[in-house]
């Protein structure tokens, strides 16, 4: 089965943040999912695969939780 793809915009819409936050997080964070470019040249738009994002939404969640239990 093939990954749903999701752009980069809709990706920021369905974590709510913001671009530059997104930028951030493909940069900082290694558990982050990684993008893919559709295509070789610079102007390829890039995607992120929507199950993976949702998995990494719900571990970050659960790690907050999980802190704010043993605090």
């Amino acid at each position: 089965m093939q990954p749903i793809r999701i752009t980069y915009n809709q990706a920021c819409e369905l974590l709510s943040i913001k671009r530059n936050t997104l930028r951030e997080l493909t940069i900082n964070d290694p558990s982050f999912p990684k993008a893919y470019k559709a295509g070789t040249t610079r102007q390829s738009p890039v995607y992120f695969d929507y199950a993976q994002l949702i998995e990494w939404h719900k571990n970050q969640m659960q790690s907050l939780t999980h802190s704010k239990m043993e605090a």
